[in-house]
């Protein structure tokens, strides 16, 4: 699958600030990088650095009046479909250091307060298996509503009220999973057929030895998504942090199918 991806972002400051970029796609084995270029208007030099894992990069951006950039990619997506139900499970103690941070509470993922409700409605299961059910669940039970949440929802707000945007559904997925001992992290992505087209956000499982992408929305199948960054819950993987305050002036993000 070849995607070709178009972002332009244009942002008022009232005052200068630094900015913290994500929207350049990774470069990973089963993503490959065609072509890219990211344009951004700054009379600061911008700085490069890694992406949280490794994965991906961030780029820092000093700005003043007004921020604006401008990214572009053909990426080639050859990546096989996840079948969930097919991974075997890894008891929590077998697991290396770099994934003890995705089986632990974070700021919007507070998988702690949902250990109770798994191992009471998901009892039995574990591995692939648990998995496949807690997608299942996530997917069935949230009603995806555009402004029925904000940057301070959470997990168990989501699981509240039962209704959230990509966010929301990665941040209760992600929750769930690490209550039932699998590893978890969020994952910013392009992908086609988002409605409405944005920066879209799915969950990474690690399940049998390898991070297996779930879309608990439905709106994306895993094996077109193109990852441009990973992290604990949306604190890491959001497209723009700014250490100042920024008002939005207009937002583009279109992803598009394309024959190689």
């Amino acid at each position: 699958m070849r995607l070709r991806i178009e972002v332009d972002l244009d942002y008022s400051l009232e005052h200068a600030a630094d900015v913290l970029l994500q929207v350049e796609v990774a470069a990973l084995p089963d993503q490959r990088i065609v072509a890219e270029a990211l344009t951004l208007w700054s009379d600061v030099p911008i700085h490069a650095v890694p992406g949280e894992d490794g994965v991906g990069q961030r780029c820092w951006v000093h700005a003043e009046g007004r921020m604006t950039a401008s990214y572009r990619a053909t990426v080639d997506v050859a990546r096989e479909a996840v079948r969930l139900a097919d991974y075997a499970a890894t008891p929590v103690r077998l697991h290396d250091g770099a994934l003890v941070p995705y089986l632990l509470a974070s700021r919007y993922c507070q998988a702690d307060r949902f250990v109770g409700f798994v191992e009471r409605e998901f009892a039995g299961l574990s591995g692939g298996a648990m998995a496949a059910a807690l997608t299942e669940w996530v997917h069935g039970s949230l009603r995806y509503r555009a402004n029925a949440s904000d940057g301070s929802t959470t997990a168990l707000d989501t699981f509240a009220t039962r209704s959230g945007v990509c966010r929301d559904y990665a941040h209760l997925l992600v929750a769930l999973a690490r209550a039932g001992g699998i590893p978890a992290r969020c994952v910013s992505a392009y992908a086609p057929g988002v409605d409405p087209p944005d920066f879209h956000a799915v969950a990474e499982l690690w399940l049998d030895g390898d991070w297996r992408l779930v879309d608990a929305t439905g709106m994306a199948s895993c094996s077109d998504l193109a990852r441009v960054c990973v992290g604990r819950d949306a604190t890491d993987i959001a497209f723009m942090t700014t250490f100042g305050e920024a008002q939005l002036v207009s937002q583009r993000v279109r992803v598009m199918q394309e024959r190689p």
